[in-house]
């Protein structure tokens, strides 16, 4: 595989928040520029001012389209003329407005080869302007499957099978083909883009007990079905005393039911370094799991490891995805044709004395 370095686009979020700071703090370290050829997508003055207001050191190269870009600089890529004000720390629908912007000339970017992962600084998902990353990604680029976002951080990756629904349509959502789906999804993610061999992943239960309806004919199911498709699914466990015995230690992954149920655990457990992966995308995506920060932003006190852990995963997933598709990329071609028939049938099948011993095992 070609060792070039790796084009990584880098959205400037809400313009408001601490996108730019953790930028500029991301790559003050020369180390990350032998590491990638960063192209930040976003406003020049925006930038500029952002680095007077926080006096800090951000030096970058002004760049219209991706055919301009230079090895060995921060690129900033100018995504629209019109001027925005800065005011830190509050919601404004033109500062969410100009981070949509940039994400949206990104990914038309993506769409021409311009670069190779796609790296997103925060967005305030909870004004309607915005409905999430994985939302748009996929109304953008998305193709025919559904993408899933999968939270990252200390050993620990984590699902969800419902994510931002009202507590009382949670039940209802809820349904052995949607945990089949996520669960497909995440354990492709683990082989494709973690390199994990044979993933093991937890599934929670529903219920405090974990002995509900939706249990027994839900959730055990949907265990059932996975397991059918060579999928290792465990479970169901019941959230508290799976993480309370720090069961998760022994999985790959953790697919929960709903938001609380696993986003709680995870910050408390996976507070450092943490991102988000939307995977089931044409494009690499990851972004630092926080928000813009508001009640920071334009202090200087932002922490940039997020946003460094996010560049860091990109790249790393970017290279495991071509090192798991290239057996797949020229499969041989048959040489011949088999002809069928019923003794194929008799060759590989089961003895029945052998058979009737394996079902006295289970």
């Amino acid at each position: 595989m070609d060792e070039k370095k790796i084009r990584v686009a880098i959205t400037h979020g809400d313009t408001n928040g601490i996108g730019y700071e953790q930028i500029f703090k991301t790559f003050a370290s020369p180390e990350m520029l032998e590491l990638c050829t960063p192209i930040i997508y976003g406003s020049p003055k925006i930038a500029s001012y952002h680095r007077k207001a926080l006096n800090i050191p951000g030096n970058f190269s002004i760049i219209s389209s991706c055919n301009d870009i230079r090895e060995g600089r921060v690129n900033m890529l100018t995504c629209f003329d019109e001027d925005v004000k800065v005011d830190f720390g509050t919601f404004n629908p033109d500062a969410q407005k100009a981070g949509v912007k940039a994400l949206e000339r990104a990914l038309a970017d993506f769409q021409n080869n311009g670069f190779d992962v796609l790296v997103t600084a925060p967005l305030n998902k909870k004004e309607s302007l915005f409905p999430g990353n994985a939302a748009f990604l996929q109304k953008k680029i998305g193709n025919s499957g559904q993408p899933l976002t999968i939270l990252v951080g200390d050993g620990m990756r984590l699902a969800l099978v419902t994510e931002d629904i009202a507590f009382k349509d949670i039940a209802e959502k809820i349904s052995t083909e949607n945990i089949v789906e996520k669960a497909v999804l995440l354990n492709k993610s683990l082989k494709r883009d973690f390199r994990i061999f044979s993933p093991r992943i937890a599934i929670l239960a529903l219920n405090p007990n974990g002995d509900g309806k939706e249990e027994s004919e839900i959730i055990f199911p949907a265990i059932a079905k996975l397991e059918s498709e060579g999928i290792q699914a465990f479970g169901p466990f019941v959230a508290n005393e799976f993480f309370g015995n720090n069961k998760q230690e022994a999985f790959d992954a953790v697919l929960a039911m709903y938001h609380d149920q696993g986003i709680t655990p995870f910050k408390t457990l996976s507070a450092n370094n943490s991102y988000v992966l939307t995977t089931g995308l044409p494009v690499v995506h990851t972004a630092p799991d926080c928000d813009p920060s508001y009640a920071i932003a334009g202090k200087n006190e932002a922490d940039e490891s997020k946003l460094r852990q996010a560049i860091y995963a990109a790249i790393d997933i970017f290279r495991n995805r071509i090192h798991f598709d290239e057996p797949f990329a020229n499969p041989l071609p048959k040489l011949y044709h088999e002809k069928r028939d019923e003794s194929e049938k008799v060759r590989f099948s089961i003895p029945k004395k052998h058979e009737n011993s394996i079902k006295e095992k289970l």
